[in-house]
């Protein structure tokens, strides 16, 4: 099996500056214009949402892309936000194909009912701009879209559909004819951090290359999947990898996934009325959900929403909700001064291009009653400089006095949702994100406490955060679950009959001295802990890396922590010291060799636990 090796592999290793350094863009943009998309249709959503039709001509579609593309390609920590919706149609063709360059903070839709109903005669094309191959190629995504990949004069970018992109970067829904490329080979360097894959079908098969982790979810896989480096997780996929984990190999595979919800999206109908579809929940399922058909599941009229701008305040986004509306955010940033409170049953809350919302005042972003089939999915939230006990709850934390308040048919999900705490500005939050409800999905979430950012505002007293996130809740499954940097435990999970499939995780990169950062006789903190009291947990694919560039002499006594009990049970772990600094003394428990400078970028691997 070929097998390509990495000579440089952190997810945001750039260098001694890496918790100073800026990484591409100012904390504000300068003014826009009133719309970079002057061809599009922008009149229902505002200017950053561009509705292009197949009747426009191609050179104003492709002007206005670039247009945007330009501001964004660099624009990491800005606060520009954009959609690109295409109605149903053919773009592009083999003589004049459509490039779709996507940048920071920038959504790529199809608006049919099904990924046929959007054709792209040319590419989506996603590539790192700051000189670090795709490591923080972030805050992007495409979806429901078919790709009929067509040469241009670039022909290294686009002889291959490019998603060369990391984390909060996620592609679904995506019927992509020829073939798929994960890395970012026409770069240099070429490294890559990822990824997120998810009811699509590459028929041509993909190239993972560099990718030190990546997971793809009820996807066919067509010609095959080739390369692996650490940790590459499948699960409900067809003509997936066999299971090959272990002595350096590197695939978890499981036939089914157990639990998974597909994130709602917008389409036109047939008579050309707006609507939101939001799938089914879906057991033990493999394979694309619109493979046989139109996916199953329920449509909503876009008058059943309410369409917030970052100018609506929180009270007028909470009378909205009590009226029984549901809640679409058009792009941009949002101050969430107070909470947003999601009370009804099956409300959906989706976000347009990577719509923002930061806390205002210490408070929580947004918490949900103990209800049924919420929805949450296509939004960021950002701590502010106040301290947020919670940025996101699900569910009260004492629950509904011990009665589920979810069932598995109609379970509450997260899709795409991703966290920050400092980058932009500075943030501080004691838990990212606490789910408190039964059954809850959680696919596809970036929960991050910055390394990186604008000048001032990362390092160990500025960015605060001890927990990225905490389960309650019992039969919570999470496919996709990215949570790194954070102070103390990155997860705790405290509920019973828990599933992960697919977790990454980096370390802290910051501890100024290991008296910071240790307790209880213990060295550092573990990356995931399982609680003592737990009974029923299971976990595929996870993995924990270390790189203390501040103090490289940190030490880490285990990366998982869990109850010796035959119910919890852990597969395919592994640990890797990034390019040298720091050490993981065990990988779980106190099984499991080290990792420190005298085995870096080699993983470490327990395949099963107990």
């Amino acid at each position: 099996m070929q097998r390509i090796v990495r000579l440089m592999a952190s997810a945001a290793v750039l260098g001694a500056a890496a918790l100073t350094a800026t990484a591409g863009g100012a904390s504000a943009d300068p003014s826009p214009p009133a719309s970079l998309c002057p061809d599009a249709v922008t009149a229902t959503f505002g200017p950053n949402v561009c509705v292009f039709t197949p009747k426009m001509l191609q050179a104003d579609i492709q002007a206005d892309v670039n247009a945007i593309y330009a501001q964004q390609a660099t624009n990491e920590m800005g606060t520009a936000r954009y959609a690109l919706l295409f109605e149903p149609g053919t773009y592009g063709s083999q003589s004049n194909p459509l490039d779709i360059p996507v940048g920071y903070y920038t959504e790529v839709d199809g608006l049919g009912q099904d990924p046929s109903g959007v054709v792209i005669n040319g590419g989506v094309t996603a590539i790192g701009q700051n000189g670090s191959g795709a490591l923080d190629t972030f805050w992007r995504s495409v979806s429901n879209l078919t790709i009929h990949v067509v040469a241009t004069a670039d022909g290294c970018h686009t002889g291959n559909e490019m998603w060369a992109v990391s984390q909060a970067a996620p592609m679904r829904r995506v019927d992509v004819k020829d073939y798929t490329t994960f890395m970012p080979y026409c770069e240099s360097p070429n490294f890559a951090s990822g990824g997120f894959v998810a009811d699509s079908d590459l028929e041509g098969g993909a190239l993972n290359g560099s990718q030190q982790q990546f997971y793809v979810r009820n996807s066919n896989l067509g010609a095959g999947w080739s390369n692996y480096v650490w940790n590459q997780v499948f699960s409900g996929d067809i003509a997936a990898p066999a299971q090959d984990f272990g002595n350096g190999d590197a695939y978890t595979t499981l036939a089914q996934t157990p639990v998974s919800k597909e994130k709602p999206y917008l389409y036109i109908d047939g008579s050309g009325a707006w609507k939101v579809f939001v799938p089914s929940a879906q057991a033990n399922s493999a394979g694309p959900t619109w493979a046989n058909g139109h996916t199953p599941g329920t449509s909503i009229p876009l008058s059943q929403f309410f369409i917030a701008t970052p100018s609506d305040s929180v009270s007028a986004i909470n009378n909205a909700l009590s009226k029984g509306l549901n809640l679409l955010f058009t792009p941009g940033v949002y101050n969430v001064d107070s909470t947003i409170k999601v009370k009804r049953a099956d409300t959906v809350v989706q976000g347009l291009g990577m719509a923002t919302l930061t806390a205002g005042n210490g408070n929580s972003v947004l918490t949900t009653a103990d209800v049924t089939g919420i929805d949450i999915s296509g939004i960021t939230v950002d701590a502010g400089p106040v301290n947020s006990p919670v940025l996101m709850q699900i569910g009260s934390k004492n629950g509904n006095n011990g009665v589920p308040h979810n069932r598995p048919s109609d379970p509450t999900a997260l899709q795409d949702v991703f966290f920050r705490v400092g980058g932009p500005h500075v943030g501080k939050a004691t838990v990212a994100l606490e789910v408190n409800s039964d059954n809850t999905i959680l696919d596809d979430l970036w929960i991050w406490r910055a390394d990186h950012g604008v000048p001032g505002s990362v390092g160990w007293t500025v960015n605060t955060a001890d927990t990225g996130l905490v389960v309650n809740g019992d039969d919570v499954t999470a496919t996709g679950l990215f949570v790194e940097h954070f102070q103390k435990y990155n997860v705790i999970w405290n509920g019973n009959g828990g599933e992960v499939i697919f977790f990454q995780n980096e370390l802290p990169y910051d501890p100024p001295a290991q008296a910071d950062y240790e307790h209880d006789g213990v060295l550092g903190y573990a990356a995931f802990k399982v609680a003592d009291n737990v009974r029923s947990f299971q976990g595929y694919g996870m993995g924990s890396y270390i790189f203390t560039n501040v103090n490289p002499d940190i030490h880490v006594s285990h990366a998982f922590e869990v109850p010796n009990t035959p119910g919890v049970q852990m597969h395919d772990l592994l640990t890797i010291n990034l390019s040298g600094p720091g050490t993981i003394d065990h990988v779980i428990n106190d099984t499991g060799g080290p990792v420190s400078s005298a085995n870096e970028d080699t993983a470490s691997q327990v395949v099963s636990y107990p």
